[in-house]
């Protein structure tokens, strides 16, 4: 069963429109639905709201301002991150409805509350909110300028934090004593999370207890997020999960829309249901990465790296997110320098507010922007010195194991030199240059770029899972990871049923629900199996040891005489009782597990991209796409392809088109929407070939996995932008779009 490419379960009922999300749910008598006024300024102190004529109209049963929720004892959300930071992390308040100004365009300003989304959406558009305009500011270069529009009071200067890890004076002495000194800036722009499925809630008192269905990756971090701003116990509150479309990070936390909606259920006794608009999601849920780097690389004369230096601006936004400014900071630092041996490091952060939609966690969280710098800079390296890319990447691979980086982490497994030696084989890199000729004889430029990445997996550490066993044989596997699209519903049961040796028809799945689950940690950080799975062995451990125990106690044996085969615990002379017996015997068998494991896994790999370009038009081709990973042991190869194959295409989006962008000058969002937001789609895409290898599994979890969920956008945007720079001969940064193309091929 470990091993084996089974087709998801999940599929059948997605494909044939039986999946249930939150706004799916059947409607209850009296349900209410929620629209947000949200603030068309970017940056505006609140003179005053008037909601008089609205809540008169037809419908409307409720309208909530900040006002209102700051007079029920209604407080800010938190952010959760913790940074070791030389200027400590300055979090300002951020309500759940704005109160003495609006920070960002679509920030929510007032929730209404009617009969019907028509009558809710008419009587928003009649609240008269008077605003004054105050300057704004949208580049966090900007922001951090003197004289720049100040957001918050707490911090002077628009600074979040400044925050530096590694040894500067060691870099120092490196930079002092290199032959070849790289430099280049790196931006890694804002980009939009863009699940299909935007974020949606239904808020209501269910069996006495305050609940809030939600479409939340991680219930428990977000319902104790909630608590603390509603100055409520967690126990009071219940979170409960459907199926979710997609997340890729943004939906790992609480939202200020939470605290209006939970207080109006909670104040009406009333079901409210809320749905955002793609817009909605697009100006005020999260944006991910923009890390915008200065980097520098020191290489002796035979084209060792000595040391890496990276000054970096990370972008904020206007509210600190729970859990982003751990992102550009923590996160980044460990992939920083990849999988090469980089005896100094030193990293600099400065956060900056500005005038946009907070910063979050997004699929790879700060090491797609870490793996990015170190890439780039070797192909830099490459150009200056001379040296063939290849050789040189191979001439620094870690090599000699366990290698503890300059940041301290310690890498116990991995064969990289394999990697990109076995991707160079497979793309035939030795094969391109006749392939340019061919491309350059029909007026096209062709580029090869083959690149690294090495991935820190673990997300949050520890984590609860629970099997139980009623009289009717079938197993309750319960779980506090989560599903939003990863195919836990096939792979855990999968696992399960592997451990047991049962068939999986046997096993439900529980997921989501903190009524149930009493703990768990999500989605996030490629964590599930390797956190989730470590707790499934445990508690099947357990399980099997109380059957076990029970088994000896009624067939009158030693628990050593008895042995364990396809769900039945036997004995030489026959006898023998299946789980289902036991359990109908001792009422039920269950079997808990916690653990509080913190090791990291280390996904790597290497990937090649090949592109043609049109000199004409900037079009680009992205003609092959070739990755050979390692992610230890597969339990199902299937859906682990189809993991790296997402966060490839993702990673390609980011390369080639992708980007939030904000007017200078106001801070209007101008990428609103897929209007002006692009995406990559199946005809930009060639079939992406994809290498899988085993032979190399971790120590740091009992399965040997290791996480597969993020490291696709992780490596492809470096692929891609080395085939480009090829292709071009020049610079070019992300989105590297065809106008960028055309004006670097045309000197513009």
């Amino acid at each position: 069963m470990f091993g084996q490419s089974i087709r998801r379960l999940e599929d059948e009922r997605f494909l044939t429109g039986r999946g249930r999300y939150v706004d799916d749910r059947d409607m209850a008598p009296g349900t209410l639905h929620a629209v947000f006024l949200r603030s068309p300024h970017a940056h505006a102190r609140l003179r005053s709201i008037d909601a008089s004529a609205a809540r008169v109209m037809p419908g409307v049963r409720l309208i909530l301002t900040g006002a209102d929720l700051v007079a029920a004892g209604i407080g800010s959300l938190p952010c959760t991150s913790v940074l070791a930071a030389e200027k400590p992390l300055i979090v300002p308040p951020r309500p759940g409805l704005a109160t003495d100004a609006v920070r960002h365009v679509g920030q929510p300003v007032a929730c209404v509350l009617a009969e019907t989304a028509l009558q809710a959406q008419d009587a928003a558009e009649c609240i008269e909110v008077d605003y004054a305009p105050l300057d704004a500011v949208s580049c966090p270069h900007a922001a951090l300028q003197p004289g720049a529009p100040q957001l918050h009071e707490e911090a002077p200067g628009n600074l979040a934090f400044l925050w530096r890890k590694g040894e500067a004076e060691a870099v120092k002495a490196a930079f002092a004593t290199a032959a070849t000194v790289v430099r280049a800036t790196i931006p890694n722009q804002r980009v939009a999370c863009a699940p299909i499925e935007t974020r949606a809630a239904l808020a209501l008192v269910e069996e006495g207890q305050l609940t809030l269905h939600c479409n939340g990756q991680g219930l428990h971090g977000i319902r104790d997020q909630i608590c603390t701003a509603m100055g409520i116990a967690p126990e009071a509150l219940r979170l409960v999960a459907p199926d979710i479309g997609g997340g890729f990070g943004v939906k790992n936390v609480a939202f200020p829309e939470h605290l209006p909606l939970l207080h109006a259920a909670r104040l009406l006794g009333r079901p409210v249901r809320w749905k955002a608009a793609m817009a909605e999601d697009f100006s005020a849920a999260a944006h991910g990465r923009g890390l915008h780097a200065q980097a520098r690389l020191a290489l002796d004369g035979e084209g060792r790296f000595l040391a890496l230096e990276v000054d970096s601006v990370a972008e904020c936004g206007a509210y600190l997110s729970p859990v982003g400014p751990h992102c550009p900071t923590n996160a980044a630092a460990t992939a920083m320098g990849g999988c090469y041996a980089i005896p100094a490091i030193h990293f600099t952060v400065r956060g900056a507010f500005s005038n946009t939609a907070p910063m979050e966690a997004y699929r790879g969280a700060g090491k797609p922007e870490a793996n990015f710098i170190i890439e780039t800079l070797i192909e830099k390296a490459a150009a200056q010195t001379g040296m063939d890319a290849q050789e040189l990447r191979a001439k620094n691979l870690i090599t000699r194991l366990p290698h503890r980086t300059a940041f301290g982490m310690e890498i116990r497994d991995g064969d990289f030199a394999a990697r990109l030696e076995e991707c160079a084989r497979l793309s035939d890199r030795a094969g391109f240059a006749a392939r340019r000729e061919a491309s350059a004889a029909q007026g096209r430029r062709r580029g090869f770029g083959l690149t690294c990445f090495l991935e820190t997996a673990r997300g949050a550490p520890g984590e609860w899972s629970r099997l139980r066993v009623d009289g009717d044989g079938l197993v309750e596997l319960a779980i506090g990871t989560q599903s939003n699209g990863q195919g836990h519903e096939t792979s855990f049961p999968q696992y399960i049923a592997h451990l047991l040796d049962i068939p999986m028809e046997r096993i439900r799945y529980v997921q989501a629900d903190t009524g149930r689950i009493p703990r768990g940690n999500g989605h996030g950080g490629a964590r599930s199996l390797h956190m989730g799975g470590e707790a499934m062995r445990l508690a099947a451990g357990a399980l099997l040891a109380q059957a076990r125990s029970v088994a000896a106690r009624l067939l009158q044996a030693t628990p050593e005489a008895l042995h364990y085969a396809q769900g039945r615990f036997g004995l030489a002379d026959g006898r023998g009782l299946t789980l289902a017996e036991l359990a109908t015997e001792e009422g039920a068998l269950e079997g808990e597990a916690a653990h509080a494991l913190d090791l990291v896994t280390f996904p790597n790999g290497a990937h090649a991209a090949e592109v043609e370009l049109d000199p004409e038009t900037g079009e680009i081709r992205l003609l092959s796409y070739i990755a050979v990973d390692d992610y230890g042991r597969l339990l199902n190869p299937m859906l682990a392809r189809g993991q790296v194959q997402g966060g490839v295409v993702q990673g390609i989006g980011q390369a080639l088109m992708e980007r939030i962008a904000y007017d200078a000058e106001s801070a209007q969002l101008l990428s609103a929407g897929f209007m002006d937001y692009a995406m990559p789609r199946a005809s930009d895409l060639p079939d992406l070939e994809i290498h899988l290898r085993e032979d190399m599994p971790t120590e740091a979890n009992g399965l040997g996995v290791k996480g597969t969920g993020q490291a696709g956008c992780i490596a492809a945007p470096q692929a891609i932008m080395a085939a480009l720079r090829d292709a071009v001969g020049a610079e070019v940064t992300m989105p590297a779009t065809p106008e960028k193309i055309w004006r670097a091929l045309h000197g513009y």
